[in-house]
């Protein structure tokens, strides 16, 4: 197996295990790395059904599982409330553990189950998409929407480690697939050039999901972001850097209610985030155009397929959580591979020039 990526926290650190054919071996994982705990599986039913049908090689979990339907609606104080609740019912103490299996829905309502169970349990990881296992499996942040925006309660509570298997995106539906390059482009786009430009010259071998590729995209996405989230825990500073693209995206994501994927309302908000940055002269003309021409390689987005109304979408935005006294807050882009510092990592923008952003994804602009 290859040596992990380890993220540091405050509390300590945890591995990132990026291993063609791990998943197989779950069961050892788990019990290695909470000993002696009562584990309980958090499994979106959709991957749980294929995991126990072999679809991945042998299961490596045969133990206690509760599923929660597939899809963002399962991220919700509803979900939260049934999955405590069933955990208390089944006598599940202090003592015990959890897994979440499935993609970045699950880890952040796993991880939010585990930070508020009994006040804090342990658990560990099993991203099954590209998003949950490139982003938003690493980093600790745990939480549930609101219809107030996403991600608005929750907590910060690092996982006991992250068991990552590449050859499980083989099976991956194309648009899920391609969602999460969304965010490794985000990742090149705001800390390693080298990194985008290396996506640029292996679209094919990308697109093809040739597995030596496919694990070092992974691995250096999970580098980029361990990095990153190492020197700042708890968002006072440079971990505004990984927001870049989703102050737009999450207002387009409640505005389409969840029509457009995370993916590619994050391509959707790149662009727009991008543009926004050249009109307020942080970036250089030409950022947009090369950050637009990767997306479109990829497959993803760069305008929206149908209008959607700018002042709901600022309505959204208003409730982000970078802001501050009340301004709408960016984390900007001045080249690739750098971001915008001077303002303290984020840069605030009138409603009229967050406007005039949001008009370049007009269908047929």
């Amino acid at each position: 197996m290859p040596d992990p990526v380890v993220v540091e926290h405050s509390r300590g650190r945890y591995p990132v295990i990026i291993g063609p054919g791990s998943l197989q071996h779950l069961g050892h994982f788990a019990q290695d790395w909470m000993a002696g705990r009562r584990l309980a599986m958090i499994a979106d039913a959709t991957v749980h059904a294929l995991y126990q049908a072999g679809r991945w090689g042998s299961p490596g979990w045969t133990g206690e599982t509760l599923t929660v339907p597939a899809g963002e609606a399962s991220k919700s104080r509803e979900t939260w409330a049934r999955l405590t609740d069933d955990l208390l019912l089944r006598r599940f103490g202090r003592d015990s553990g959890l897994l979440g299996l499935g993609g970045g829905v699950i880890g952040d309502l796993t991880g939010f189950v585990a930070a508020t169970y009994l006040r804090g349990v342990p658990y560990l990881l099993v991203p099954t998409t590209l998003l949950a296992m490139l982003d938003a499996s690493v980093g600790g942040k745990t939480g549930v929407n609101a219809p107030q925006g996403k991600n608005l309660i929750g907590a910060f509570h690092p996982p006991t480690g992250v068991l990552a298997d590449p050859l499980v995106l083989l099976t991956l539906p194309d648009r899920e697939y391609r969602g999460g390059l969304a965010e490794a482009v985000k990742h090149g786009a705001i800390a390693d050039s080298g990194y985008f430009e290396w996506m640029e010259s292996r679209v094919e071998d990308i697109l093809g999901r040739d597995p030596p590729t496919l694990a070092r995209l992974v691995r250096r996405s999970v580098e980029i972001k361990a990095a990153v989230v190492g020197e700042d825990e708890h968002e006072g500073g440079r971990r505004a850097i990984l927001n870049a693209g989703h102050t737009i995206a999450h207002a387009l994501e409640q505005a389409s209610a969840y029509q457009l994927s995370h993916g590619e309302a994050v391509a959707l908000g790149l662009v727009a985030e991008c543009a926004l940055a050249e009109q307020l002269s942080v970036a250089k003309p030409g950022l947009r155009h090369r950050v637009e021409t990767l997306l479109t390689r990829f497959g993803l987005p760069i305008r929206l397929e149908s209008p959607l109304h700018g002042g709901p979408l600022l309505d959204f935005m208003k409730s982000d959580k970078k802001n501050r006294n009340l301004q709408v807050r960016f984390a900007l882009i001045t080249a690739v591979g750098s971001m915008q510092r001077d303002t303290g990592w984020t840069t605030a923008a009138s409603e009229g020039d967050i406007q005039a952003a949001l008009g370049v994804l007009a269908p047929g602009e």
